[in-house]
């Protein structure tokens, strides 16, 4: 069995790019037998897809990368050669080392950031309900979470990390010299919003309003939070009312357009709002960002301030690739192993069939009134015949260096004890 990765990241991709191949989870069923149906219908398969990557996880006997980017590359709606200086591919032990690395934190923007453990463990729960996880990735995701659980308990790789949130805030802070005398709008209701909602509320904003396309779920939100709720189609004709608009949705197409803001900034007679697009693919125009009195950032924007204290942390990250390591050469025994249930199922068969064969033929002989004692001598004699026919017709053959082979095998596995 072999495993393989392909992905792209925010390290290989820009945004409008990542943006194509950005998979809600909702989706994530009919998009797996997609990918089934293209790479082998045993093959297992798991997608992780964040603001920040698009993964593919794959199992199989034979390794199907070229059907994967191809794939791949069909569902963004671009060339597999436009596609292809933008990922990585990794085979076995490098794609479990990767995955290990992808839950502990280590290769996100935000260093030792934990969001990414739970968007992995989301990924495999609906790979596993839909039916294409299989046993290998099984064990290797399971795997990679408790690698990931040692690190952050074992490491200081999370300490003083500044998550997107909070980095959120920090730029607003620079823009607005008193975050108490603002009116913030939150779009979206999912859990990114909701931690930047939580780091704004401790800064005590004028207001907070949520918008979300589920009221309810906007409600539920809001109420938490103390804010406002409004519907999202009322969003073009009260921008202007707010100061900060931080956005984040599963939307295929922006929320948010030039002329909308344009217009809120005429009604705001100028006054400067601050946007936050963390949405992939965009929840903003990017034309917005030309406009002179807008100062809007997306995720990659951000990626600047988070990595603020990431080179007193490079000890941790030392640490963390040890266990690491050690999580990745005990999948790969468990894979190697994992080779050898074939030949053993095949050996368990075999010797079934001797086992059988021989008790019908002493059962036959009891009931002719044989002796037990013969038909038991009988019996053992027949069941060494049948597993040495095979090794006696090995040493009589005329290849000498095959009968040279096989005496060494024969010494190991049937004489080692007798030495």
């Amino acid at each position: 069995m072999s495993v393989w990765a392909l992905g792209l990241n925010h390290t290989t991709a820009p945004l409008d790019l990542r943006g194509r191949f950005a998979f809600a989870v909702d989706q994530m069923g009919p998009v797996l037998h997609g990918l089934r149906n293209k790479v082998g219908d045993q093959t297992e398969a798991t997608i992780l897809s964040t603001c920040n990557r698009t993964e593919i996880y794959c199992a199989s006997q034979e390794i199907s990368l070229p059907q994967t980017m191809h794939w791949l590359a069909e569902s963004g709606g671009v060339s597999p050669d436009a596609l292809q200086g933008h990922v990585y591919t990794m085979l076995d032990d490098e794609a479990a080392r990767h995955a290990f690395r992808v839950a502990s934190g280590l290769d996100s923007m935000v260093l030792g950031e934990p969001q990414i453990l739970g968007q992995m463990k989301d990924a495999v729960r609906v790979a596993r309900e839909v039916g294409v996880l299989g046993s290998t990735l099984h064990q290797m995701f399971q795997r990679s979470f408790a690698v990931a659980k040692q690190v952050r308990s074992s490491t200081e790789i999370g300490a003083h990390s500044i998550s997107m949130s909070a980095a959120s805030v920090r730029l607003a802070s620079q823009l607005f010299e008193d975050l108490s005398k603002i009116h913030v709008l939150f779009v979206g209701a999912g859990e990114m919003i909701e931690l930047c909602a939580t780091h704004f509320a401790g800064k005590s904003p004028l207001s907070m309003t949520v918008a979300n396309r589920t009221q309810e779920r906007g409600e539920h939100l809001a109420q938490q939070l103390g804010a406002n709720v409004m519907r999202l189609a009322d969003l073009p004709d009260r921008l202007h009312e707010f100061d900060a608009v931080i956005s984040c949705t599963a939307s295929t197409l922006p929320l948010i357009g030039l002329g909308a803001v344009e217009r809120a900034l005429k009604n705001r007679r100028n006054r400067p709002m601050f946007m936050v697009d963390l949405a992939v693919p965009r929840d903003i125009e990017p034309e917005v960002k030309s406009l002179r009195d807008v100062y809007l950032y997306t995720v990659d924007d951000l990626s600047h301030v988070v990595q603020t204290g990431q080179a007193s942390r490079q000890a941790a990250v030392a640490e963390a690739e040890v266990i690491i390591d050690a999580g990745v050469q005990s999948f790969v025994h468990w894979l190697d192993q994992r080779s050898d249930v074939p030949l053993i199922q095949q050996l368990n068969q075999q010797a079934e069939a001797w086992r059988s064969a021989e008790l019908q033929r002493a059962q036959k002989l009891l009931s002719k009134g044989e002796s037990v004692d013969a038909v038991l001598e009988t019996l053992a004699k027949g069941l060494t015949q049948k597993m040495l026919h095979g090794v006696m017709a090995e040493l009589h053959n005329d290849d000498t260096q095959a009968r040279q082979q096989a005496r060494s095998a024969i010494e190991h596995f049937f004489l080692r004890h007798s030495r």
